[in-house]
């Protein structure tokens, strides 16, 4: 199985030190200007998703969802998810504890392109 977001060992370690505090977590990343362009991490259904998000996947068993308008610019790359130091975003979780959430990507290969079209039919 090809994974459309996947996560290094020290962002799942800080999702799991985040989920013993706030209790069950989400992803969204919109694609927007500044913080938007980072992954944001909330409270799971805190952040309301819709119509114009798409579900990638789970990383530390939680959902990471993307704006439509950005998975149309990412589609090709499989995304990372990796945590540094510093402040991020305002309003994302990991903010207190002095790390944020980083997006890496690297372009799937063919072989996993054509994996992925074979799932969405």
């Amino acid at each position: 199985m090809v994974a459309r977001v996947t996560a290094t060992d020290a962002a799942l370690a800080l999702i799991e030190k985040l989920k013993a505090i706030h209790g069950p977590l989400m992803f969204h990343q919109s694609g927007g200007c500044c913080d938007g362009s980072s992954p944001m991490c909330y409270p799971r259904g805190e952040f309301r998703t819709g119509d114009s998000d798409v579900l990638l996947g789970e990383i530390g068993d939680t959902p990471f969802y993307m704006s439509k308008d950005q998975y149309e610019y990412w589609k090709h790359t499989q995304l990372i998810i990796d945590v540094v130091d510093g402040r991020g975003g305002m309003f994302s979780l990991e903010g207190p504890e002095g790390k944020r959430f980083l997006t890496r990507s690297r372009v799937f290969t063919e072989e996993e392109r054509k994996k992925l079209k074979m799932l969405e039919t």
